[in-house]
């Protein structure tokens, strides 16, 4: 089965599944896929958690106490949102891999630093073997990468960070992981009759936009 993580450095729940997709990455192959969040808003022409001021707070709170739960350190950086497409080239740059993801993910949301640009990055990028960061994070191969892995995040249907998709089956949130995971080892379940029903659902009345 073809394993996909797509995910965002601006998200504290992409960080709270972390240590899950770091144990599924140690069992079997999965393909770290860093992606643009906004450009998925953009793209579906929605607000995120952190454009609602109400949502805002409570996710913000939210995912605290998730990770309260979890006994897994978080420390929001010192602003948020904040421009990830600095540490998202960043893990490009560095391969895309567990030690580059786990390394940059634990910069920001277990030490709360800032992400945000090559100098903030720098000492994480150096840990990572990359001296110049400034010249990483803009090579054209690079940013063709981000480019391709958005493209191919659209391509899958992904709507939101972090999604992992298990041969196109999407599953959307640290919340889904279970899920997935129970997916991943009975495939049937996803098509058991009242799953395959509410996906059908006929829909009674819609919006006005």
């Amino acid at each position: 089965m073809h394993i996909v993580w797509y995910f965002d450095f601006i998200s504290p729940f992409a960080w709270l599944q972390w240590p899950k997709l770091k144990a599924l990455a140690a069992a079997q192959p999965v393909t770290l896929r860093p992606i643009v969040f906004a450009g998925l808003l953009d793209h579906y022409g929605n607000k995120g958690p952190a454009e609602i001021p109400g949502k805002r707070e409570f996710s913000y709170r939210h995912v605290l106490w998730r990770a309260q739960q979890a006994q897994q350190p978080l420390r929001f950086p010192p602003a948020h949102p904040f421009n990830p497409l600095a540490a998202l080239r960043l893990c490009i740059a560095a391969g895309s891999n567990v030690a580059a993801t786990d390394a940059i993910f634990d910069w920001i949301w277990a030490q709360g630093r800032a992400g945000d640009s090559a100098e903030t990055l720098a000492p994480v990028a150096a840990q990572l073997g990359i001296a110049d960061v400034a010249s990483a994070i803009a090579d054209v191969d690079v940013k063709a990468q981000l480019k391709a892995n958005f493209e191919a995040a659209l391509a899958e249907g992904v709507f939101g960070v972090p999604t992992l998709s298990l041969d196109g089956r999407l599953f959307w949130g640290e919340d889904a992981h279970e899920f997935a995971l129970a997916c991943l080892r009975d495939p049937t379940l996803w098509d058991e009759p009242e799953m395959r029903r509410v996906a059908a659902l006929p829909i009674a009345v819609a919006r006005r936009t």
